[in-house]
């Protein structure tokens, strides 16, 4: 305990590093007095000790007011405790007999986001799953199921060639769930975006009846709500426009922009996500949870359980003592499923709806604050001139070098190289932690998000000046 409140405390400190850097082989092959390998032995309490220490000691502290390398970072304090309740507890979710607290639980969250998503209580269902990739292959599952439910017994053999779409910077696990599905990575078929990143529309359609015209068959559109790099909304209501005249499942992949449905200043931005049948929610991201904790919220209720359930009979007895709806095992893909919802649970208690949108508002304003710095400084360029919709702000640093050489296929070819310089240079100094990447024709540019409950003001000012202190003589 006392080596983790002190960890606590030290991920808290900004004068702390982010990270003690150091390379697989290293690790590999052990640091001093901590080394990796298995024993036939049991090993001292004292060494145990120094090992919990050290695992700590060389890895990430995530909850850093500094780290801003992903869409999940900070550490709530009120989510750990919920953590360490949940591993005393050590139990499955898969049934009420054993799980009985927690199941109810997730039935009352399942509840209140799907209220928040606008769909009425009588009709909705969920599941909570191990992250935002599984729980976008719960969506193309249940869209394939609900068009063809002799899938579950007969298989891909006795399907058309269908096909689903979605926007080329949708999340590259929708490829991956095609491929673990059998539908195939060919059969998804990538829609073009505007400049901003947001799907058009007008493409999708016209993908949609070319895909036809080839004798394929659509059956599933994924929309995303906060894309990964450049944190666009595609437009909802336009594309649930186009499902209700295809008769396509409507999915919507809100992993990363679900969060924003609690800010009654931003929630707009998901307009049209009550028209959907399915969507992807991470509260781990936006929200702040610690990790993991991702919910799939489908509108029509059984779906799930039709599409999944196998009626294990020395599970799933029908004639238990209790009501047997509130066993949720038959609704998953996983037999044993760990408890991700009381975390949530209680840190919904301690800060209420009204106090996630505080925070979410807050990173709204960061967000803000860094576009109009950054649009100051003839040093840096933003990716796209206007202010950023998301906690998303894409940006290159030019160091002064480049700073006046005309845009030229040389000079992105010597632009494309100063992120990664600056960005290992971050990593070896354990000073700060963002994520770079390339994207189109656009080389490598730098992704600020903010999702980090402890960034405050001064550590944008900081990031700023360390990019310029580490960049100025590349």
């Amino acid at each position: 305990v006392n080596i983790l409140l002190h960890y606590i405390e030290k991920t808290f400190d900004v004068k702390s590093k982010i990270l003690d850097f150091h390379h697989p082989h290293q690790l590999l092959e052990g640091l001093d007095g901590f080394d990796l390998e298995l024993s036939d032995r049991p090993e001292s309490l004292e060494q145990l000790l120094v090992d919990c220490t050290d695992t700590l000691k060389y890895g990430v502290k995530t909850g850093h007011p500094r780290y801003f390398n992903q869409l999940s970072s900070g550490l709530d304090v009120i989510g750990l405790a919920g953590e360490w309740l949940t591993a005393t507890a050590n139990t499955n979710m898969f049934t009420y007999e054993i799980a009985p607290v927690f199941t109810i639980m997730e039935t009352v969250l399942l509840k209140k986001m799907c209220e928040i998503i606008g769909w009425r209580e009588t009709e909705a269902d969920g599941i909570f799953s191990p992250g935002g990739s599984i729980s976008n292959l719960y969506g193309i599952l249940v869209a394939r199921y609900k068009q063809y439910p002799e899938i579950k017994a007969k298989g891909m053999a006795v399907l058309p060639c269908i096909v689903l779409f979605v926007s080329e910077q949708g999340h590259y696990s929708i490829k991956k769930a095609a491929a673990t599905l059998g539908i195939g990575t060919d059969n998804v078929i990538e829609v073009k975006c505007d400049e901003r990143g947001k799907m058009i529309p007008a493409e999708l359609e016209k993908n949609i009846l070319q895909a036809k015209r080839k004798g394929q068959t659509p059956f599933c559109v994924v929309a995303t709500a906060g894309s990964t790099v450049f944190g666009a909304f595609d437009p909802l209501h336009d594309i649930a426009d186009i499902c209700e005249i295809h008769r396509l499942w409507m999915h919507v992949d809100a992993a990363w922009g679900g969060g924003l449905l609690l800010s009654r200043k931003h929630s707009y931005k998901l307009s049209g996500i009550e028209r959907a049948d399915s969507v992807t929610w991470n509260p781990h991201k936006l929200m702040g949870v610690p990790l993991q904790c991702s919910a799939l919220l489908t509108r029509e209720k059984g779906l799930l359980g039709a599409c999944n359930q196998m009626q294990a009979e020395y599970l799933f007895q029908p004639d238990k003592v209790y009501n047997i709806n509130f066993d949720t095992g038959d609704k998953t893909i996983q037999c044993g499923r760990h408890v991700d919802v009381f975390k949530l649970w209680l840190m919904w208690k301690a800060k209420g709806t009204y106090g996630f949108e505080v925070q979410i508002d807050r990173y709204m304003e960061l967000a803000k604050y860094f576009y109009k710095v950054l649009k100051k400084k003839d040093n840096f360029k933003l990716v796209f001139d206007a202010e950023p919709e998301f906690t998303n702000v894409c940006f290159w640093y030019f160091p002064p070098r480049l700073k006046h050489i005309p845009k030229s296929f040389e000079r992105d070819q010597e632009l494309q190289k100063i992120a990664p310089k600056i960005k290992a240079q971050m990593i070896v100094e354990g000073t700060v932690m963002l994520s770079y990447q390339p994207c189109g024709d656009k080389v490598n540019f730098f992704r600020m998000v903010f999702s980090n409950p402890a960034t405050r003001q001064t550590d944008v000012d900081y990031l700023i000046d360390e990019i310029q202190r580490l960049g100025k003589d590349l």
